[in-house]
């Protein structure tokens, strides 16, 4: 069954702030399943949407969802130089599996990271300016081309996503999170039903992988996200503050 038009060009030109043209897809979003709001948002941004994608733990499913709809959908990924080299094989892997058509390493600045971080040894003294230097700024400089992005987050995360919407405003962008309502146990049926290999550290207990300072495996029962900046209060590395 073909998505139905979520009309947000009518909306736009009735003049509604960015949160009003997200809270309408929202409402629209409720009625279909992760594929047809995947399909109804790259027709509506045709052009101007794009994934951002970790090519992590959980990543494999919506990549899936996404070439189904259209593979040539820009994938970004954020390089920070500080990826487990598990996940660099893996991104390779997927992409070849999946077909993916136009995956964009994004990079911080060199020259900015030799003068903010030049012995790479930034997360052992601030991982928030690691992560702004490393994520937040590649990425916001990499969004400047779009005007909607695609999430892999899901309620079953917890904390601050457990009341996480499929569409929401994250100005001067609308952010869709297909995968919102997922639970674990529709993750992996859907894994399992589509073949699709998981990520290689997988096994070895973590589920849910950054990069590999502030990482580590999970005990079983733990929170899924459990392992990332272990024994900190940070939960985000801040790219949704974006």
């Amino acid at each position: 069954m073909a998505a139905p038009a979520l009309n947000l060009a009518s909306v736009r030109e009735g003049g509604l702030s960015l949160e009003e043209r997200a809270a309408a897809f929202d409402r629209k979003a409720q009625d279909l399943d992760p594929r047809r709001l995947i399909a109804a948002a790259i027709e509506e941004f045709r052009g101007r949407i794009a994934l951002v994608s970790s090519f992590g733990a959980e990543s494999a499913a919506l990549l899936h969802l996404i070439a189904s709809v259209d593979r040539s959908t820009p994938i970004l990924f954020i390089d920070t130089g500080k990826h487990f080299v598990q996940t660099n094989a893996y991104r390779e892997e997927l992409t070849r599996h999946l077909g993916l058509g136009d995956v964009r390493p994004i990079f911080p600045g060199a020259q900015e990271v030799g003068r903010i971080d030049p012995k790479g040894d930034l997360w052992r003294r601030d991982n928030d300016a690691c992560c702004e230097l490393r994520k937040v700024r590649p990425l916001k400089s990499a969004l400047e081309g779009f005007d909607a992005w695609f999430t892999g987050r899901k309620r079953m995360h917890g904390n601050a996503r457990a009341h996480l919407p499929l569409v929401e405003a994250a100005a001067p962008h609308i952010k869709i999170n297909p995968l919102a309502r997922w639970s674990g146990a529709e993750f992996a049926d859907y894994m399992s039903a589509n073949n699709l290999p998981p990520h290689p550290l997988v096994e070895t207990g973590f589920s849910s992988i950054g990069c590999w300072p502030c990482t580590a495996p999970v005990a079983p029962g733990d929170d899924a996200r459990a392992g990332r900046w272990r024994g900190l209060a940070k939960t985000e590395c801040g790219i949704h503050r974006i």
